[in-house]
């Protein structure tokens, strides 16, 4: 009897919890909106202190009153002058990356508010996210794009030019006799100096864009692959001041016969010796990075890349740990990331089958946990030991989280050396029982926003079709599952041969229904280039491939879990204080007395080290925790479901793949696909048909002169309600 009343208690007790969930439900997204907000306001309010920051250091005011003042108030034991570098040039970055992380996991809660707009939302941004310049070493340049770059050249101008003006102020007669100088020679070093000086300011800004995990980019709407081309703009700039920077201490050291100051090693202050070898291995890489070597010997670009650790390293021994603070907050986030994707790309992943076309062109299809979500468009990098162990390779992702919880796709199109042999691997006729991979990510937009066009024309050339596949399915599930109103979507696709044209079965997942597709109004227009009439039956050459799972082969899973922006925020908070806590002990108690004593200075670079090492082990200490833990959650869940729901089938042959590609609703797509043999798309005359009376997103993926030609024609006059936005992973 008290058993029976003790549960009829239990469950008045959880309806009782599961009304007031429904209750704290509905007020929940006003009260994450207004945080959200709240935290907005302050991420904008800081990141323009940090800007002003930047904008005034050159100036006398701040060097000769301002910073003096700072540094004396400051000043402490435990930090010296590290600390007032680090709270007025690393805190804030961090802090907003730390908001970013909580702002980007309060948004996954709003879900559906951020990814569904509604389709009438008009955005004033749109005219500055046109492009502007198309053609050019810039590739296709937007407004918002091209003023920032703009601002951000007045800036290295602003700084270089007070710089000078200041320092050339200094430079005092009697000096110069005392040093054997002339004039010019004092202004030759002083330009010298300053040129490092302003690069600093693009090495600081240098390591954003290439973070894949970044908390930060998202608030800008933008991803780690779409900002490469900033990375390569910092790069060269970064690269033109240092190397002009080095050239004129060779010129000035020679001009004042002192030419032996280029072996020097100083213990106390810039060593030059450091310097030098960081710009050699600056040169070196970015020697490789030209168009033709980087696209004809991919993996010399690829291996000379990893000269960026000696080019930071020997740049930390040549000024000092001290001063590098400058550029210290990009680096940082960016170790944080690399770090967090060298510890998930040590678990190899479990591919359940792959689908082999005849144009050389393969999808596999991995295993993932439920809870990983991804956005249309992302990506994921992957890693195949038997072909090689160094290369990482990026592709689009082409499946959909929310219509495949339990399955991960990409499309491999066998183009280069190391795709063809993995096509080569997967097509020949001795059956692969498993193939080892490892991935990391995925990466992509926090955010989709195509839904807010009434129609989305998507351009694509060859296996730039790829990311369309993904959105195509966000679509689906958008109106068929959701049974919300969709855009009207027309595919645009080119391809060389017929064989090519397989991979519009893609487009549909393999477990897809054909319920589906009459939700969506799609048209696809498909031209084949190289020929007059259709020559392949791509039907009876369509391939799928089972592999056996394998006990050490894991899921795809998130490094950090499903609440990684939580985590990612709470990494770099824990691992900065960790390593101002480390720093100011060995400080205070090792460095402090050695450098207050009579005859002892305690060496920069020794300094340096440490920091260094303090540095590194703060990052590996509290990411690693953070992953096992995650790690240890995931395969609890894991567990859990599998005692649920049973165990998958082990043995392949089990699966009858002739049946899975008869599940495939051709015909939907048949009925909704116009092929056009030996011509190519007259994308002027295709765009404004579909820009008549409706606001029209348009995407593009493919060849760099079909980019060209559909940027040109969004940014003409008469496409004014045209939106472009460009989908490259041209690295």
């Amino acid at each position: 009897m008290v058993t029976f009343s003790y549960k009829i208690l239990l469950i008045i007790d959880q309806a009782f919890l599961r009304e007031r969930e429904r209750e704290m439900e509905k007020k929940s997204p006003t009260c994450i909106a207004t945080l959200r907000a709240a935290l907005r306001l302050t991420f904008i309010v800081v990141f323009l202190g940090y800007l002003m920051i930047w904008i005034v250091m050159p100036t006398h005011k701040y060097r000769q009153n301002w910073w003096p003042s700072i540094q004396k108030k400051a000043d402490s034991t435990y930090f010296g002058l590290q600390g007032v570098r680090l709270l007025i040039y690393v805190l804030p970055v961090l802090f907003m990356a730390v908001l970013g992380g909580l702002y980007l996991h309060l948004g996954n809660n709003l879900h559906d508010d951020i990814n569904f707009e509604s389709n009438g939302k008009k955005h004033h941004m749109e005219l500055w996210k046109r492009p502007m310049l198309v053609k050019g070493p810039l590739g296709i340049v937007s407004g918002i794009e091209l003023t920032l770059l703009v601002m951000f050249m007045a800036l290295l101008v602003w700084s270089f030019s007070t710089y000078l003006h200041n320092i050339f102020g200094l430079i005092i007669p009697a000096k110069l006799l005392e040093r054997k100088e002339q004039e010019w020679q004092a202004k030759l070093n002083f330009v010298a100096l300053m040129l490092g000086v302003t690069g600093n300011i693009g090495l600081a800004f240098l390591f954003f864009p290439v973070t894949r995990g970044s908390s930060l980019l998202p608030l800008f709407g933008l991803t780690s692959e779409a900002s490469i081309k900033y990375h390569i703009w910092l790069g060269h700039i970064v690269m033109v001041l240092f190397t002009a920077h080095g050239l004129l201490y060779f010129v000035y050291w020679g001009s004042t016969n002192r030419i032996s100051e280029v072996l020097k090693w100083q213990e106390t202050r810039i060593a030059n010796v450091p310097g030098e070898v960081s710009l050699l291995a600056g040169l070196a890489l970015w020697a490789t990075t030209h168009p033709r070597i980087r696209l004809k010997m991919f993996e010399l670009f690829f291996y000379t890349h990893y000269l960026y650790i000696l080019f930071m390293v020997f740049y930390l021994f040549h000024v000092g740990f001290t001063y590098a603070c400058f550029m210290l907050p990009g680096f940082y986030l960016f170790l944080v990331d690399r770090y967090l994707r060298f510890l998930q790309s040590r678990q190899s992943v479990r591919l359940v089958s792959a689908r082999i076309l005849p144009c050389e062109t393969v999808e596999l299809n991995f295993s993932k946990t439920p809870s990983l979500k991804y956005n249309p468009t992302s990506i994921i990098f992957i890693n195949v030991p038997s072909i090689s162990k160094l290369q990482w390779h990026p592709f689009t992702i082409n499946s959909n989280s929310n219509l495949e919880a339990e399955n991960l796709s990409i499309v491999i199109k066998g183009e280069g050396s190391w795709s063809k042999k993995l096509y080569h691997m997967l097509s020949s006729p001795s059956s692969l029982e498993r193939l080892e991979i490892s991935v990391e990510g995925p990466y992509g937009p926090a955010t989709t926003h195509f839904l807010r066009h009434d129609t989305i024309v998507m351009v694509s050339g060859g296996s730039g079709i790829t990311p369309f596949i993904s959105i195509i399915r966000e679509l689906i599930f958008t109106s068929a599952i959701l049974e919300l109103k969709t855009p009207r979507v027309v595919l645009i696709c080119a391809f060389k041969h017929s064989s090519e044209l397989t991979m519009l079965d893609l487009l549909l997942p393999i477990s897809g229904t054909s319920s589906a597709a009459p939700h969506l109004q799609l048209k696809i227009e498909a031209y084949v280039t190289r020929e007059k009439e259709h020559t392949t039956d791509h039907s009876k050459l369509l391939q799928a491939i089972w592999f056996k799972p394998h006990p050490r082969d894991a899921p795809i899973s998130a490094v950090l879990g499903p609440n990684c922006w939580l985590w990612l925020a709470a990494i770099i908070s824990s691992s900065f204080i960790s390593f101002l806590i480390l720093i100011g002990i060995i400080t205070r108690y090792y460095i402090y007395p050695i450098d207050h004593d009579t005859y002892r200075v305690y060496s920069l670079s020794l300094r340096t080290v440490l920091n260094i090492l303090v540095f590194c082990i703060s990052i590996a200490v509290t990411a690693s925790a953070a992953v096992l833990w995650n790690k240890k959650q995931i395969a609890q869940k894991s567990k859990q479901f599998e005692n649920v729901e049973g165990t998958t089938p082990t043995d392949s042959t089990t699966i009858n793949a002739d049946r899975e590609l008869e599940s495939l609703p051709s015909q939907s797509l048949m009925q909704a696909t116009k092929v056009h043999y030996g011509e190519r798309p007259d994308l002027k005359r295709l765009l404004l048909e579909c820009s008549k009376g409706s606001d029209v997103g348009v995407l593009v993926c493919g060849p760099r002169n079909m980019r060209h030609e559909v940027a040109t024609i969004c940014s003409s006059i008469s496409a004014d309600n045209m939106h472009f936005e460009l989908i490259s992973f041209n690295w």
